[in-house]
This record gives C-alpha cells, sequence and structure tokens, in this order.
C-alpha cells in the first residue's frame, strides 16, 4: 500500500504470484473466482510487504498498518484497483475486519526475527492466522449452510500450513524463520545448527515424518468435519485439500529431501487434478 504508486488490481497480483491456490480458483463460477482473485491479492500483497527486504522491518510495519486502517473502514482514501476492489468485497460479503486483521497478524509474526516457536500450540496460533482465517474468511465468499464448515476450514488451514513449512523448512531457516517447534526439535535430538548446516540424516528423518503425521492427521479431520451438504460451496478449498496432500504424499515418499529439492506437483498432476474438480470428483 505504497501511497508513491497506484495500486496493481487483483488480476495482475494474481497472475504475478504463480500461487496453487490462484490455480485452484478454476473450478469456481466466474464471479466467485473474480472474488477470491481480489481476497487472494490482499494475501499476497501483506505477505509480500513482510516479505520486502529492500525495506527496513519498521517500515514494513508501517505499511501493515495502514492496510490495518484500510480494512477497518477507517482510509482517508480509497484508490482505484486492490483498495477499492476490497471495499467493495467486504462490503458484499460483510466480511470480518477482525478476521481479516488476523491475516494481516500472521503475516506480521514472520517480522520477529528470529522466527521460533517453543512447541506446537505457539505454532498453531500461528498457524490459525497465516492459513486457517484465510480458509475461514474463503468459506464466507463460497458460501456455506453448515457452522461446523467452519471447523473444517480451520483444521484444512493447518494441515496446510504444516505441509508448506515442512517443503521450505531449508529455504525459512536460510533468513532466520524456523517454524519446527523447539520442543519437537529437541524430542528427536535435531537442533537449530543441524538445521542452518541442512544437515539429513535419521534424526531429521524422524523430525518431519512426525511433522508429517500432525498434518496427516488435520487433513482427516479436516475431511471429516466437512458436511456434505457444503462440499459442492467449498469444492476450491477441497481442490487444495488434494494437491496439499499430494504434495505432502510425495515429501514423504522421497524420505524428505527438503534440503535438496523444492517438492512441487508436475503441470500433469495439478491438471489431472484440477479436471477430477471440475466434474466433482475430489476426494
Amino acid at each position: 500500500m505504497d501511497s508513491t504508486q497506484p495500486p496493481a488490481d487483483s488480476e495482475s497480483i494474481v497472475k504475478a504470484s504463480g500461487s496453487n491456490l490462484a490455480f485452484a480458483f478454476a473450478v469456481l463460477q466466474k464471479e466467485k473466482r473474480a472474488d477470491m482473485r481480489v481476497f487472494y491479492a490482499f494475501c499476497r500483497t501483506v505477505d509480500d510487504i513482510v516479505d520486502d527486504r529492500e525495506a527496513d522491518v519498521e517500515q514494513r510495519r508501517a505499511r501493515l498498518d495502514k492496510w490495518r486502517v484500510f480494512v477497518k473502514g477507517e482510509a482517508t482514501e480509497v484508490r482505484p484497483g486492490l483498495e477499492s476492489e476490497l471495499v467493495d468485497l467486504q462490503k458484499r460479503y460483510d466480511l470480518s475486519a477482525d478476521m481479516l486483521l488476523e491475516i494481516i497478524d500472521g503475516m506480521e509474526m514472520d517480522l520477529d526475527e528470529p522466527v521460533r516457536f517453543e512447541n506446537f500450540e505457539e505454532l498453531k496460533k500461528y498457524c490459525y492466522r497465516a492459513a486457517s482465517a484465510v480458509g475461514l474468511v474463503s468459506i464466507e465468499i463460497f458460501g456455506y449452510e453448515r457452522e461446523r464448515t467452519k471447523e473444517y476450514a480451520e483444521l484444512l488451514g493447518y494441515a496446510l500450513q504444516l505441509t508448506n513449512i515442512l517443503r521450505d523448512v531449508a529455504e525459512d531457516a536460510e533468513v532466520g524463520r524456523i517454524y519446527l517447534p523447539r520442543e519437537d526439535m529437541k524430542r528427536f535430538g535435531y537442533s537449530e545448527d543441524d538445521l542452518l548446516a541442512r544437515k539429513y540424516d535419521t534424526r531429521f528423518f524422524a523430525l518431519a515424518e512426525f511433522i508429517s503425521s500432525r498434518a496427516e492427521d488435520f487433513y482427516a479431520e479436516a475431511a471429516a468435519a466437512l458436511p456434505e451438504v457444503d462440499r459442492e460451496s467449498v469444492k476450491c478449498s477441497e481442490l487444495m485439500r488434494v494437491i496439499y496432500r499430494q504434495l505432502l504424499d510425495k515429501m514423504k515418499a522421497d524420505q524428505f529431501r527438503v534440503f535438496d529439492k523444492r517438492y512441487s506437483l508436475s503441470k500433469w498432476e495439478l491438471l489431472k487434478t484440477l479436471g477430477r474438480g471440475m466434474v466433482g470428483r475430489i476426494s
């Protein structure tokens, strides 16, 4: 939200992102797809502020604060582009400012360098803000009938974020962000120095498998929590569940060689999963 430049629109932001989440929007009807594009562009913009290493921490915090003022409806000016798009989105869906603020707060936690978590309960709070809150806003746009769908969105957020943490563990550590809880690392005798040195051994494998198992539990709990009546409306989230579960399975089958490669699904794998989603065969 740089006052010296006109804000980009949501379409250009999403196109530049190359995210699996943007890919999953293809299963949505045109209007919902456009609305989710606006919401995702907001999330992407806030995340990019945090990751902007050309600005110092206080400058980045100030830019996040501008977005806080904006989502609370307290901005003195609303410019064309993402700002006006988000205002319209909030009004049409009566989106909670508090939930959007949770997302900003989650992003800001990455500015508290070095990023560390003593135990899973601390990490879970971060995951809620960084991923579950995104899911909870998303279902307001998708629409749902049963309150339990909120539980589904929260649980799926934990699963997705833990998958991201495993996949990105090496590159995150390089910039001072270690999301693996110290309690879990201690359990397997694997230290921060080991991680920074990219030591791959039986200790790391056991640690990664433990984190993977936790994520698998959340995937299963999310799937069980989703009411059948809302399955069609949240098929975008379901597509993400399947894509990221496949990603987790790929890492596990390869024994979590995350120091040597960055795992992803091939274009063919993504298209195959998308095709299943288009015909309502996500499982």
